[in-house]
């Protein structure tokens, strides 16, 4: 298991420790889940509410053209084939028209909940998945993002604490991986940086086992480098093992 001297492990413990003061459980929000995560060297692209136009506008001269505009509702998010997402949006004239077709399609603002973001290099979607396992404990799953997990459940998993091995045959488990590594001539992308990505979601919730649950998705693998889009993390106490025995992953 890599060192890593940007990881402040005190720092999350007591970020750890405050959010849980306010409760039993709790999905973090946005900006908690950036800063626990930025703890471990996970870098978050910050996506900003838009709920006017005149809101993106303002929005995408924080974060620097070029930008996407996205819906966060429930029904659209993650699911750029419905057309709730509108990329490489160079300028305001662009914005405001994208701004205008996705609230024309798809209703209100409040309905669409739409986000402003600066766009990532163009790679390969992936989902990076951490979870509690009631019969094996936490459990690293990787896999390619959109139908190849939701449709044909092609994930690859491995219990945590995951090493440098690990990581690299993750990678190489799915069914999918040719289209990491140049599949009929497009360009391989960054694994090696996909797999430290890994190995630092293990370590946080390796440390921290109030971490129950992290849902990295997307995270864009480009030819150098990887962007993580959009990030999800649930605390709670650690759930008490009554199991002496070696663990194991179950058939999945």
């Amino acid at each position: 298991m890599p060192a890593y001297d940007d990881i402040e492990e005190r720092a999350a413990a007591a970020l750890i420790d405050r959010l849980l003061a306010r409760g039993d459980g709790l999905t973090l929000g946005g900006e908690d889940t950036c800063d626990l995560l930025g703890r471990y060297g996970i870098q978050v692209h910050r996506a900003l509410p838009a709920p006017t136009p005149d809101a993106a506008v303002e929005a995408a001269r924080t974060l620097g053209h070029p930008v996407a505009l996205k819906a966060t509702a429930p029904h659209l998010r993650h699911r750029a084939d419905l057309g709730g997402v509108r990329l490489d949006l160079a300028d305001e004239e662009q914005l405001r028209r994208a701004y205008a077709e996705l609230t024309e399609l798809f209703g209100s603002p409040a309905e669409l909940r739409p986000v402003v973001q600066r766009m990532a290099p163009r790679g390969v979607d992936t989902i990076v998945r951490a979870v509690i396992d009631p019969a094996a404990g936490a459990v690293l799953s990787f896999g390619l993002a959109g139908a190849p997990s939701q449709l044909l459940g092609d994930m690859a998993h491995r219990l945590i604490p995951v090493t440098d091995r690990d990581a690299t045959s993750l990678v190489r488990s799915i069914r999918t991986a040719p289209l990491l590594f140049g599949w009929r001539g497009s360009a391989p992308v960054d694994t090696p940086a996909l797999e430290e990505l890994m190995l630092r979601v293990s370590r946080l919730v390796h440390d921290h086992p109030e971490v129950v649950a992290v849902t990295l998705e997307p995270v864009v693998v480009a030819p150098h480098g990887v962007s993580v889009l959009g990030a999800t993390v649930r605390l709670a106490p650690p759930p008490a093992r009554d199991d002496l025995g070696p663990r194991t992953l179950p058939a999945y």
